[in-house]
């Protein structure tokens, strides 16, 4: 069997941060079979900044209490997803930084209407080859809670 030492260990389920967003505490679901990352998002409303494309966007977060918070983003792309079930939505796409554990890196989501699902961050492959993370489905919350403000040398 080989291993993979410099790879970390995530479980499928892990408490991550967007300290760039002002979101921390969140719950996310590992999705290794979606490439990008979902955050859950209302009120999406594109427009320009400084002739920069840019979002704005009403975040949920929480199972038990819904928390409702604002937020802005650049904006990276618009881009056609196919869902499971075979559904294709149009959905714009962020990019901003991810703390999972030790580790912050960025990382692109796109912004659905995941009101019906249990966890509304999912993180998807792509995440998780940026961040060098491997996932024991035996396992959740492996790696500590992260650090509530950006990471020393963040950006």
């Amino acid at each position: 069997m080989k291993t993979f030492d410099q790879l970390a260990v995530i479980g499928l389920r892990e408490w991550i941060n967007l300290p760039k967003l002002g979101m921390v505490g969140l719950r996310g679901k590992i999705d290794t079979g979606a490439s990008t990352s979902t955050l859950h998002a209302s009120d999406i409303q594109p427009f320009d900044r400084d002739g920069e494309p840019w979002v704005r966007f009403t975040a949920h977060f929480g199972t038990q209490v819904q928390r409702r918070h604002p937020c802005e983003a650049p904006l990276v792309t618009v881009k056609s997803i196919k869902s499971s079930n075979g559904h294709i939505q149009t959905r714009y796409v962020i990019r901003t930084l991810l703390a999972l554990g030790d580790r912050a890196w960025p990382v692109e989501f796109t912004l659905a209407c995941r009101k019906t699902m249990r966890y509304r961050v999912l993180l998807g492959s792509k995440a998780l080859v940026d961040g060098q993370l491997v996932v024991n489905p035996a396992l959740t919350y492996v790696q500590d809670k992260p650090q509530l403000s950006l990471p020393s040398g963040a950006q």
